[in-house]
C-alpha cells in the first residue's frame, strides 16, 4: 500500500449521472438526494447568515455528508421469493433513511438460468432474483449497492450484465466489479465507494498494490472515500477479528484487520464490511472508523437466522467534506425466521458489538452509547 494522499479542494458540481471508462475501469457517478436523516436530523446547509446588533456576520458551516450502511442482502432465490417483495423491506425503511444508502447485494438480479452450480448443486449456492427487484432496493432507499462478493457471478457473464443493467435502470450506483468505483454526490461533495473482495473477478483485496492504486484513483475523483470489504471467515463462530489471514471452506478470505488499516493508510475515510454473516466489532484507527462486519441485513430463507446470526445493524455516519468523522449512530436490527429485518428495541446487536469491540480492540474500540451514538475517537 502507498502512503495516505493529501486532501484536494472540492471539485465543481458534476452532471447528475454519467459514467467514465479509464485506466481504473468503470466509474459510475450519480447525484444523491439531500434531505432528512432518520435519527440525525437534517443535513445542514453549507452557509448560514446570523444577524448581530449593528452588524451582519456570515458564518461558514463546513459541508458534510451522511450515509447509512447495511450488510448482506438477499431478497430470496428464485423460485423462493417473498409473496409481496415491494413491502418486504418496509419495516426497516425509516431506519435506513439517509441521503446516501449503501448495502451489499449478495447475489444477482437476473433472468439468466445457467448458474455456477450446474456441476455440483448439492455443494454450491447461487442466488438470483428477477430484474424487477432492483426497484425494491431503490424504493427502500438504496442508492449504492456492492457487487464485490462471492455471489456476484453466480449466473455467469449474463448474470453480471443483467444485474448492472437492472441497477442502472433503477437509478442505483454499482461498485465492486474489477476497476469499478461507485461515486455519488451529496450537494457539492462527491463520495466514492471502493469495494473489495478476495476474488479475481471483483476488486481484489488480496492484491494489495492494485487496491492501493484504486483507492488513490478514488481520492483523485472524490472528496470522501469509503472502502467496503467482503472479507473474513463465515458463520456464528466467525464473530471475532483474528488479525490473521482467515479462510472458509479452504478459501483465502484475506486478513480484514490488515486490509482495513492499509486502506485507511492509503486514503480511505471510512471502512465498512460484511461477509461473515455475523456482526463483528468496530475500531478507531488514526481517527477513522472501521466496522468489521454488519452481518446479514436481509435474507429470505437463504441463511441461518438463529443466535448471533439473527442480529444485524444499520450504521449511520456523518463525515465532513474532507472525510473527518463528525458523528455516527448504530441502529440494532434483528431478523425474523424468514430473514426479514426489523428494528430491535432490545438493542441486542449494540450490546453484542460493544462486547466484541472491547474484546478485540481494547482502547481502540468504538463504543455505542445507549441512544445508539458512536463515541468519537480519543485524541492521539
Amino acid at each position: 500500500m502507498v502512503a495516505r494522499h493529501s486532501r484536494r479542494p472540492a471539485r465543481t458540481a458534476a452532471p447528475r449521472r454519467y459514467a467514465l471508462w479509464g485506466g481504473a475501469g468503470l466509474i459510475a457517478i450519480s447525484a444523491a438526494a439531500v434531505g432528512s436523516v432518520d435519527g440525525l436530523g437534517t443535513t445542514p446547509p453549507t452557509t448560514t447568515t446570523t444577524t448581530v446588533v449593528a452588524a451582519t456576520t456570515t458564518t461558514t458551516v463546513p459541508a458534510s455528508v451522511t450515509l447509512s450502511v447495511a450488510g448482506d442482502s438477499e431478497l430470496g432465490n428464485e423460485p423462493q421469493l417473498p409473496a409481496n417483495p415491494a413491502t418486504y423491506l418496509q419495516p426497516i425503511r425509516s431506519a435506513l433513511a439517509a441521503p446516501i444508502v449503501f448495502g451489499n447485494l449478495e447475489g444477482t438480479i437476473t433472468n439468466a438460468t445457467t448458474s455456477k452450480c450446474a456441476s455440483s448443486p448439492s455443494q454450491c449456492y447461487a442466488f438470483r432474483v428477477p430484474t424487477s427487484f432492483a426497484s425494491v432496493y431503490r424504493d427502500a432507499g438504496f442508492t449504492v449497492l456492492n457487487s464485490a462478493n462471492n455471489h456476484s457471478h453466480d449466473f455467469g457473464a449474463q448474470g453480471v450484465s443483467d444485474t448492472s443493467s437492472a441497477l442502472a435502470a433503477a437509478g442505483i450506483v454499482q461498485a465492486g466489479l474489477p476497476g469499478q468505483i461507485g461515486v455519488v454526490r451529496e450537494g457539492s461533495t462527491r463520495v466514492a465507494f471502493v469495494d473489495f473482495a478476495p476474488y479475481w473477478n471483483t476488486n481484489n483485496l488480496l492484491n494489495l498494490p492494485a487496491a492501493a492504486q484504486l483507492i488513490a484513483r478514488a481520492r483523485q475523483i472524490a472528496d470522501v472515500v469509503v472502502v467496503y470489504m467482503h472479507a473474513g471467515a463465515e458463520g456464528s463462530s466467525a464473530d471475532h477479528v483474528t488479525r490473521a489471514t482467515e479462510t472458509y471452506v479452504g478459501e483465502n478470505r484475506g486478513n480484514p484487520y490488515a486490509f482495513a488499516h492499509a486502506a485507511i493508510d492509503d486514503g480511505a475515510d471510512l471502512v465498512v464490511a460484511s461477509g461473515p454473516h455475523v456482526l463483528r466489532g468496530m475500531e478507531w484507527y488514526r481517527g477513522h472508523l472501521i466496522d468489521y462486519s454488519l452481518g446479514d441485513f436481509a435474507n429470505y430463507y437463504d441463511f441461518a437466522t438463529a443466535g448471533a446470526m439473527r442480529l444485524s445493524a444499520i450504521l449511520h455516519v456523518t463525515l465532513s467534506a474532507t472525510g473527518t468523522f463528525v458523528s455516527g449512530r448504530f441502529t440494532s436490527v434483528a431478523l425474523s425466521a424468514s430473514g426479514q429485518p426489523f428494528v430491535d428495541p432490545t438493542r441486542a446487536a449494540a450490546s453484542f458489538v460493544n462486547q466484541l469491540s472491547s474484546q478485540d480492540f481494547g482502547a481502540a474500540a468504538a463504543t455505542i452509547a445507549p441512544d445508539g451514538a458512536i463515541a468519537r475517537p480519543r485524541a492521539g
